[in-house]
């Protein structure tokens, strides 16, 4: 695929680990509520994107909302865990094929940075 960028350690005081970062979020989707993240074609990341661009949405989304993982015969999949959105828009904006449509998630909600 590609070669990941090596970050330091987060340190706990200006740079955050993942989880950390998702909870000073203070987001919240309601899994009752329809998915705000739709892709218009869902064979382009496994025909497209990943092979042509080394599967650019697992670098471009600062939540790691979307991955590629191995099903039990080995193929890949893609996975959206749309959770973690940050509700940024990176994917709606960065997506090589536009294939990502964000929409605002049922309430309105987003990030509420009140623990920070």
């Amino acid at each position: 695929m590609h070669t990941p960028i090596k970050y330091p350690k987060p340190d706990g005081v200006v740079s955050f680990d993942l989880l950390t970062s998702l909870y000073r979020s203070n987001t919240n989707h309601d899994h009752n509520q329809p998915g705000h993240l739709r892709l218009r074609d869902p064979r382009i990341p496994l025909d497209i994107n990943l092979p042509r661009y080394a599967g650019p949405e697992t670098r471009y989304c600062p939540a790691r909302v979307y991955e590629y993982v191995p099903d039990e015969n080995g193929h890949m999949r893609f996975h959206i865990n749309a959770q973690n959105c940050l509700h940024c828009k990176a994917c709606d904006i960065k997506d090589p094929k536009q294939n990502i449509e964000w929409t605002v998630p049922e309430g309105g909600g987003g990030p509420g940075y009140s623990v920070m």
